[in-house]
This record gives C-alpha cells, sequence and structure tokens, in this order.
C-alpha cells in the first residue's frame, strides 16, 4: 500500500497544539523556577541575618562588661552586601542579667529579616560562672543532684 500525501505526516493545526502545550508547559517551569529562586534567596538572607545577629550578641558578650540598659543600631558589611542592625539591652528582673534583642534588616527601611534574643549576664573570672547556682556549705541539695 501507498501512502496518500494527505496522511504522510502532521498538519499544521497538530503543529500548532502541540507547540501551544510545550509553550504553556515551559512558562509554568519558568515560573516554579522564579519562586524557588525567590525563595532560596530570601532562606539566605534570612540565613545571613541571622548570622549577624548572633555575631552581635557575641561581641556585646565579648565586651566582658555590664552593657547599658539602652538601644543601639548600626550597617555592616556581611557577604558582599549592607546590612543594618538595632539591640536593645533591658532588664530581666535578675540581678546582672540582661536581654538583648536584636534585630537585622537591610538599610533604607526594608522589613525585618530575622530578630534574635540573647542574655548578657555580670561578668565573673573564669571558672566562676555558675557561682549563683553552686551549693554552698550548711545547705540542702538540689532535687536531682548527687553528693
Amino acid at each position: 500500500m501507498r501512502c496518500s500525501a494527505r496522511n504522510a505526516g502532521f498538519t499544521l493545526l497538530e503543529v500548532l497544539v502541540a507547540l501551544m502545550v510545550v509553550a504553556v508547559s515551559l512558562a509554568a517551569i519558568a515560573s516554579e523556577m522564579v519562586q524557588m529562586i525567590d525563595a532560596a534567596t530570601t532562606m539566605q538572607n534570612r540565613t545571613y541575618a541571622s548570622w549577624i545577629a548572633h555575631n552581635k550578641i557575641a561581641e556585646m558578650r565579648l565586651a566582658n562588661v555590664i552593657p547599658d540598659v539602652s538601644a543601639s543600631s548600626g550597617e555592616v558589611d556581611y557577604a558582599g552586601r549592607e546590612w543594618a542592625w538595632r539591640a536593645v539591652v533591658s532588664e530581666t528582673g535578675v540581678t546582672n542579667l540582661y536581654r538583648v534583642d536584636v534585630t537585622v534588616s537591610f538599610p533604607g527601611g526594608e522589613p525585618i529579616m530575622r530578630p534574635v534574643t540573647g542574655f548578657i549576664g555580670e561578668p565573673v573570672p573564669p571558672g566562676q560562672s555558675n557561682r549563683a547556682w553552686n551549693r554552698t556549705p550548711g545547705s540542702a541539695n538540689p532535687p536531682g543532684a548527687t553528693q
């Protein structure tokens, strides 16, 4: 049997429908890729902001001084970009223990990327960090403690 010219290939309409299906599929894939890239960038920025906040709290602890109850702010260059930070030191109700809330964002009023809270206590000599919880002579052992 011989194939006639009409049955030998695809019609123009079939080709156009196939191309339309491919175009819609590629558009959907491109849209998903953009969303995934945005999500990854946001996650990366939040991670950097968290590291910056933790670094700021560590710097305050390493200064080895009792912090003033106040607020401070500044900018830092980190991961090839400028970041704005704000630290608020407040009292906790416990003698010589202070709460530090650090927020990190992009400069220019963009929303806060990551708030981090830490605590700073009175500087003490090495080996004395838990002296307030040490058992004093003549006192009862705390529950669960061994002698």
